[in-house]
This record gives structure tokens, C-alpha cells and sequence, in this order.
């Protein structure tokens, strides 16, 4: 039995997507993909992520996390 875990990285959320790596931080920073930032980890809960497609207006849980340089 394979259990899914509860959260991905943003490169396993771009994969399952079908985008591309930096498509998808640019999507977490202007907030259309939600995230949690724990640390300096940026993880996105796949629950979060199966509602989003499903109502993809519904969502908005991070008002867009600033690159740190």
C-alpha cells in the first residue's frame, strides 16, 4: 500500500501539473498555488492543491510569498 503524503514540494506539485519548475514558484508567489512556509521550505498541501483544481477560484490561502535574495 503506497501512502500519499500530506504535502509536496513545489517541484513535485509543478510535475503533477504538468508545468515547469520555475512556472510554479512564480504561481506560489503570486498566490495561485497555496503554500506553507515552514522554515525556509516552501510545501504545498495536497488537499489544498485537489480543492484548487476542483474550484479554482475557492482557494487563496497565502497572499504571495516574496522571493528573499
Amino acid at each position: 500500500m503506497g501512502e500519499e503524503s500530506l504535502t509536496l514540494t513545489v517541484t513535485e506539485c509543478a510535475k503533477l501539473l504538468g508545468i515547469g519548475r520555475n512556472t510554479a514558484y512564480e504561481a506560489v508567489s503570486r498566490g495561485e498555488i497555496p503554500v506553507l512556509k515552514i522554515g525556509k521550505r516552501l510545501l504545498v498541501p495536497r488537499q489544498a492543491l485537489e480543492k484548487l483544481l476542483q474550484e479554482p477560484r475557492a482557494l487563496n490561502l497565502n497572499q504571495g510569498i516574496k522571493k528573499q535574495g
